[in-house]
């Protein structure tokens, strides 16, 4: 077992957010700000409210993650970040409506203080937005120095040594991966060319990690994914995950599907389809910017049930994902999913979800978890993709020649243990010889 060597989390740390004025980001300032007045418990936020196991079961130690590995304090996050609208995150929060006005109200000075700055930005790449409050420049190797600047100068502004950049902007259109992503010499003539193939979250993406940023894709974009820009992080030392938050139906999906697998069920067909009001609701209803979206939530069943070794259950089931953009319906996601389903003497049964979900509240812890775990990576020297995080995502980031983990289950158990080893604990398989658990360490000759 490796033995990690933790840089304490001293001072601020300092969070900018793309997108910062759009209902996910204001709904997790909101929330911060509450928590730190005693107002609400973060709730929904693995490393605030769960806890981890160490030694045996019967030991019956389970400390708060929080206080198991040296994470900053919510009340040590500084925030900033970019937009394409110029207004403060309290008007912001309230166009986007997912909150009541007494929770607005409980925070309004500090949300009031926070501004964005000018954000790159492409109609090309987000047909249905439009922004004024943009930066210019002749190319996209110029937009991206910007960025780099922004980021410097916020950390000077702050007294910061260590930032965490999130992107929570909008669904980009489809981007097949191209020579341009390929190396990092590339990709930089790429942005001086200004290839149509690079697209804004890749800008803020190469910005944060030239800068020694972490950064998190929170959504379906190719953005950060690429071998470039992985290349980058791995050169600069810096950890990169993603892609697209985890959040509602998905969620379901990692829960659902492994139980089919677990007990030899077949699929037939699965139907997932979503009503939403809000601007992300709008964006994917461009057809380019939902098929990003829908590759995303398209990936996971067939890692999960692994139809090539299990044919008979399931290499015909069919698949099929909607959404549709529904304004009186706002922030408040409803997910549908019918799941035609199989079992003895194959004998037909069905499943029906039915999830109203609020897709901002339950986006925002995942926020916060990402955020103080990306920073925790970055002080034990973790560099490059961080698949240990693969839980917060519908298509985890993961290194090449490697299948990518979706089952929320083996997710939960590969992070925490990754938490154990930092710690220099041992890590948990719950194998049980005769009432006694064993080590990792101990079954290594059968691995």
């Amino acid at each position: 077992m490796k033995n990690y060597e933790i840089q304490k989390p001293g001072g601020k740390l300092g969070v900018l957010i793309v997108g910062l004025n759009g209902a996910v980001s204001t709904t997790f300032l909101a929330g911060i700000f509450a928590v730190r007045k005693g107002l609400s418990l973060p709730i929904g936020s693995l490393t605030q409210m769960g806890t981890v196991r160490i030694g045996k079961r019967s030991d019956n130690h389970f400390p708060r993650i929080k206080d198991f590995v040296p994470l900053n304090s919510i009340d040590d996050l500084v925030f900033g970040g970019w937009d394409i609208r110029e207004e403060n995150c309290y008007d912001a929060a309230k166009y986007a409506k997912v909150l009541n006005e007494n929770d607005l109200n409980n925070v309004t000075d500090e949300l009031k203080s926070i501004k964005p700055m000018k954000a790159v930005f492409d109609q090309n790449y987000v047909k249905r937005l439009n922004g004024d409050f943009v930066k210019k420049g002749k190319t996209k190797h110029e937009l991206m120095q910007q960025l780099r600047d922004d980021i410097e100068l916020f950390k000077e502004a702050n007294s910061l040594e260590r930032v965490v950049v999130v992107w929570a902007g909008s669904t980009e259109i489809f981007i097949e991966q191209k020579d341009v992503h390929k190396t990092i010499e590339a990709f930089e003539e790429g942005m001086k060319n200004n290839d149509p193939d690079i697209s804004p979250s890749m800008l803020y993406a190469y910005a944060a990690v030239s800068e020694g940023a972490p950064f998190i894709n929170g959504s379906p974009n190719l953005c950060v994914d690429i071998p470039a820009i992985v290349d980058l992080a791995i050169k600069k030392e810096v950890p990169i995950a993603g892609k697209d938050f985890k959040t509602g139906q998905t969620l379901i999906k990692t829960v659902i599907a492994p139980m089919l697998k677990m007990r030899m069920l077949g699929l037939n067909g699965w139907f997932s389809d979503n009503i939403l009001g809000n601007r992300d609701g709008e964006v994917l209803d461009d057809p380019g910017s939902f098929k990003t979206k829908e590759e995303s939530k398209l990936s996971v069943l067939n890692t999960i049930l692994q139809p090539e070794l299990y044919k008979e259950l399931y290499s015909n089931y069919y698949h099929k994902v909607r959404i549709n953009y529904y304004p009186p319906r706002g922030d408040n996601k409803e997910g549908w999913d019918n799941i035609d389903i199989f079992g003895w003497l194959g004998y037909p049964m069905e499943l029906k979800i039915n999830f109203l979900c609020r897709d901002s509240i339950l986006a925002a812890p995942i926020m916060l978890d990402l955020i103080l775990f990306a920073d925790l990576a970055q002080r034990s020297n973790m560099k490059g993709i961080q698949e240990w995080l693969s839980l917060f995502f519908k298509s985890p980031m993961h290194s090449e020649n490697i299948v990518p983990e979706h089952d929320l289950f083996i997710q939960s158990m590969k992070l925490k243990n990754t938490l154990r080893e930092l710690m220099n604990e041992m890590p948990i398989t719950h194998l049980d010889t005769n009432g006694v658990e064993h080590s990792v360490e101990e079954y290594e000759c059968y691995d």
